[in-house]
Order: structure tokens, then C-alpha cells, then sequence
């Protein structure tokens, strides 16, 4: 079956080769990779003292960053290099200072990873969360190099665990340890033979944390607001604003609403403006007067959501009616209650909140519309899932710390 994984590898590749005329994503994915191997070689130099980080993306890697920063603080003679897989982390964080290179990892080929591991020679390597590359783990366990994945996530549907994907558990077999999020990772795992596992929790709550105590004030959300608390709509796709929108529409108490797309571009503000029947103001524009009278607020940016939060009373967080939820950790961190979709399976954080009372799940625009009345009419309800929201937060945090003890202590 390797020889198929290797082959998929190849077509993928193939794949962006041709998607990439016209999608610039697929277009910086081949571009960043361009030349890799001399790039490496002209910037690192033989000897050093090296540890690796891979993530994914963006996701992954503000889920790494916290670990990423202490053994910063606790080790620094040793360099740090930084890889992504995806452009939305690496273009996004590719002047990150704390990393003293930053890449994109280079196509899981088993000559890619021979030559990248004999250039870049680290002492240790820390995969995050879902990083399973078969030939790049396999090269690193031959060269007898301590590899690492922390804040992991298993279930019984992954391919390793069928039949036909034993092969595949080799790959986890190369890792040194394995930290994972939850008990049920740490169950499967066991059942298969895993000793070197422990539950560490999830990273993502300490920067969450710290992502919530640094995040600015806004203005122009305090002029918005006027001293209420608004109903935020964040990381929506078209799916959810299908829902949302009708809702506030008919909202006829004065209520103010804040919808941040995830996606910003001009076919999505003119989607969502279109739909709405309440004064609304874009935040890029907005003057101090737009901001006092409109009911509705768009974030038509990015990098604000989460400061945001600070001024809601309860938050629906999209993607639940797509590929899967965005953050709600981000919003609970400020004491929001949250409402998401049905696909949520993924997020070990989404069932911790549901189980609490903290979160609710919706299928419908009649589920949506009874769960936000149910808030509004009702704010004692309101404040203690609120409460139990931001306790679920602080008390999870310490992941990192745990980490990097038993890495480094």
C-alpha cells in the first residue's frame, strides 16, 4: 500500500500543477517551494544546533505556538526552523520572530525527505496535531532523529486503524512520544499497542488565552455597541448566513449584530449587504455616525475577531454547515456562549462544551432562532453558560507547560 500513498503523492502534486493557473493558493504552494534545497543550504548552516516545528497551517500552528515560545525562552542556543504545508500558514507567519527559519516542507517524497533531513540535521523534531507524512517520519526514525506530534487527535475512522491501513501505523510507530487531547485518543492508541502516549490536553486553550488577556479594545465596536452587547456571527460562510441573516432581520428589538465572513472579498460583503434590511456599516468605512446608528456591524477585514468577542453577549461560529467549525474557543475564552452547526465531530473542545452546557448545536434556522430567543428572554441562563464558557477555557490551559516538561525537564 506504500506504493499507492506514493503515488497519490505524485498526483496530488500533478493536480496543483494544473489547478495552479488559476488558483493562486495552488500557485504559492508550488512557488514557495521552488528552489528549496538550495535555499536551505544557503541559509542554514552545517553544525547548528537545530529544532523543527511542522504545522499544517495557520490553525496548527497558533495551536504550537505556545510550545513553540517556552522552549524559545528555556533553550536559546538552539535555532528554531519552522515548516508549513499550507500558504495560509506560511504566508501569514513567515516573518514569525521567534523562528529563526521559516519554510515550506517540501513534498512528502522519500528523496525530498532524505535530502531536507541531511541538510537541516535537527536534534529533535515537533510535529502538531494531525501531521502524519509517511516518508519524512520513516527518514527521520532511520536517522535515529527524536520525532514528536503533540495536541493529537485519533478516532476509530482514520485509515490508520482499517484493515488496509496498517502500513500506515508505522508511521506513528516512528514517534518518540505521542501527546494527545483527549482520553478516547489515548484508548485507541493503547488498543493498538501504543505505550509511549500520554494526555496532555489541548495547546490551542494556552494561546487562546493568551490570544484573549493581549486583545486590544476597538473603537469603533464601543461606538457600535453604545454599551450593550451585541450578537456576533464569526467566521460565517454563505451556509450560515442563510441562517443567521433572517434571523436579525426580524429581530425588531434593537439589537445589534456583528457578522465577520471568513472569507473577505468583494463577492461576499455584496452577498451579505444585499441580504440585510437593517442599517448596516462596513468596519474598514464606517464613520462615528454610521457606527451610532447602524444595527448591524461587518467586519470587512481581518485580524479583528477576536478582539471583537470582547463585545458580544453570545457568538455563532460558522463552518458548521461545511468542512467544520471555526475557533470557539475564542469566544468562550471572553465569557461568550456559542451556537454552532452540525459538523463539529472534529473538535474535541466543541463536545467538551456541548456535554458542559456551554455550546449548542444547531441543524435548522428554527433551532438557531429558539436558542438565541431562548438567551435573550432568559439572562440567567445567559450569564451561567457564559461563565461556564470562560471556566472551561482557564481551567484547560497548562497543555505547554506539561509538554515541555517532560521534553526538556
Amino acid at each position: 500500500m506504500k506504493w499507492l500513498y506514493n503515488l497519490g503523492i505524485l498526483a496530488y502534486y500533478l493536480l496543483l500543477k494544473i489547478v495552479s493557473i488559476r488558483n493562486e493558493k495552488a500557485r504559492k504552494w508550488l512557488e514557495g517551494r521552488k528552489d528549496i534545497f538550495k535555499r536551505l543550504r544557503e541559509t542554514i548552516t552545517p553544525g547548528e544546533r537545530i529544532l523543527w516545528f511542522h504545522a499544517s497551517s495557520l490553525g496548527e500552528f497558533e495551536q504550537g505556538r505556545p510550545v513553540i515560545e517556552s522552549i524559545r525562552k528555556l533553550k536559546p542556543d538552539y535555532k528554531i526552523l519552522l515548516t508549513f504545508f499550507s500558504p495560509s500558514g506560511y504566508e501569514l507567519r513567515k516573518d514569525y520572530k521567534y523562528a529563526d527559519y521559516i519554510f515550506y516542507l517540501p513534498l512528502d517524497t522519500k528523496k525530498n525527505a532524505a535530502r531536507f533531513i541531511d541538510i537541516v540535521r535537527p536534534e529533535k523534531v515537533f510535529f502538531i496535531k494531525y501531521e502524519f507524512w509517511y516518508n519524512f517520519l520513516t527518514q527521520l526514525k532511520e536517522e535515529g532523529i527524536p520525532t514528536y506530534i503533540f495536541s493529537a487527535l485519533f478516532r476509530p475512522s482514520q485509515i490508520f486503524f482499517k484493515p488496509w491501513g496498517k502500513w500506515y501505523l508505522k508511521a506513528i510507530a516512528t514517534y518518540e512520544h505521542i501527546f494527545v487531547q483527549n482520553q478516547e485518543s489515548f484508548d485507541i492508541l493503547h488498543k493498538f499497542g501504543f505505550i509511549n502516549v500520554s494526555v496532555s490536553g489541548d495547546t490551542r486553550l494556552d494561546r487562546v488565552g493568551e490570544i484573549a488577556d493581549a486583545a486590544p479594545r476597538l473603537d469603533k465596536l464601543e461606538i457600535f455597541c453604545g454599551g450593550q452587547k451585541a450578537i456576533i456571527a464569526g467566521s460565517t460562510w454563505k451556509e450560515d448566513e442563510d441562517l443567521f441573516i433572517p434571523y436579525l432581520n426580524k429581530c425588531r428589538s434593537g439589537q445589534k449584530f456583528v457578522i465577520a465572513p471568513h472569507e473577505v472579498n468583494p463577492q461576499t460583503l455584496e452577498r451579505v449587504c444585499s441580504a440585510l434590511e437593517k442599517p448596516y456599516a462596513l468596519y474598514s468605512t464606517a464613520t462615528r455616525e454610521e457606527l451610532a446608528n447602524a444595527e448591524v456591524l461587518i467586519v470587512d477585514g481581518y485580524g479583528y475577531l477576536v478582539s471583537v468577542y470582547r463585545y458580544g453577549m453570545l457568538a455563532y461560529v460558522g463552518g458548521g454547515f461545511t468542512s467544520g467549525i471555526h475557533s470557539t474557543l475564542e469566544p468562550a475564552a471572553f465569557g461568550l456562549p456559542v451556537i454552532f452547526g452540525p459538523d463539529y465531530q472534529k473538535f474535541q473542545e466543541a463536545h467538551d462544551m456541548l456535554r458542559l452546557g456551554a455550546a449548542t448545536c444547531i441543524n435548522n434556522y428554527e433551532e438557531l432562532e429558539t436558542q438565541i430567543d431562548s438567551y435573550r428572554s432568559n439572562p440567567e441562563k445567559l450569564l451561567s453558560d457564559a461563565a461556564i464558557a470562560q471556566a472551561y477555557v482557564n481551567k484547560n490551559r497548562g497543555a505547554s507547560k506539561e509538554i515541555v516538561k517532560y521534553l526538556f525537564l
